[in-house]
């Protein structure tokens, strides 16, 4: 299976600067998309053929959502974490398959100044707790914008940023946690020491110079270790301050 997974950014946005060509050259099995910034209402001719569409937005009209492009139909689909406080604003949608769960996930980001740091630590551990029940019953591919960058190698400037949103002692030792707890990030998995980015600043030429971070992320269950065959990402597709990544798997 292909599986991809992109913030966009505004979906209406990336639509006008090339969405539309990627997703059909990609031709994944599944196509999950972060930062929809958009209403149901809003997305009704949002559709391609061969592929069942997902959608989950924001109560705050014009802020975050997520989107899910399936050609094979889901056994079930569940939206948010059945939690109240987290599921306001549309960051997840979790499908189920025979042999496997595949959620798609924009964590919340810690914001300038850390004022959402402690929510943010909150979220990780419910979401944690989420993946671990649902691996009860099968295993788990988990992906989207993860809004951390995990370890020095994942960051351009790792010491002028060490307090930055995303590269905090906290952050990063959440998504360790998670690592511990039987998860395998499956680019880094097959990637000890490459060097490459999914998000960069608009600022400052950030992309043009390639000042970068890796926060985008497909993490899957060890027991699928055997499983993975590629893990890639697509630096040179334009559109979005990301990129979008891939994930390819066999079941």
């Amino acid at each position: 299976m292909k599986l991809i997974s992109w913030n966009v950014n505004g979906l209406r946005a990336c639509i006008t600067k090339g969405f539309n060509d990627f997703f059909k050259d990609v031709d994944a099995d599944i196509f999950c998309i972060q930062e929809t910034k958009m209403q149901e209402d809003q997305a009704t001719e949002i559709q391609y053929e061969g592929y069942n569409r997902y959608m989950n937005s924001a109560v705050k009209k014009g802020y975050s959502g997520t989107m899910v492009f399936a050609k094979e139909k889901p056994l079930s689909v569940t939206y948010g974490l059945g939690i109240e406080e987290h599921d306001q604003e549309g960051r997840i949608i979790t499908l189920e398959y025979p042999d496997f769960y595949f959620i798609c996930c924009y964590t919340p980001n810690s914001k300038r100044e850390l004022e959402r740091l402690e929510y943010r630590m909150i979220w990780e551990d419910e979401i944690r707790k989420y993946m671990k029940k649902l691996e009860e019953k099968k295993p788990v591919v988990y992906c989207g914008d993860l809004n951390v960058a995990h370890e020095e190698i994942d960051i351009k400037n790792p010491k002028t940023n060490h307090r930055s949103a995303g590269f905090t002692d906290e952050e990063r030792n959440k998504f360790t946690q998670l690592l511990n707890a039987g998860f395998i990030d499956t680019y880094r998995y097959l990637n000890p020491q490459k060097v490459e980015y999914s998000w960069w600043s608009y600022m400052r030429q950030a992309r043009e110079k390639n000042i970068g971070w890796r926060i985008d992320y497909f993490v899957t269950s060890k027991c699928l270790a055997n499983n993975i065959k590629d893990a890639k990402i697509h630096t040179q597709i334009l559109g979005s301050d990301h990129c979008p990544i891939e994930l390819d798997i066999e079941f």
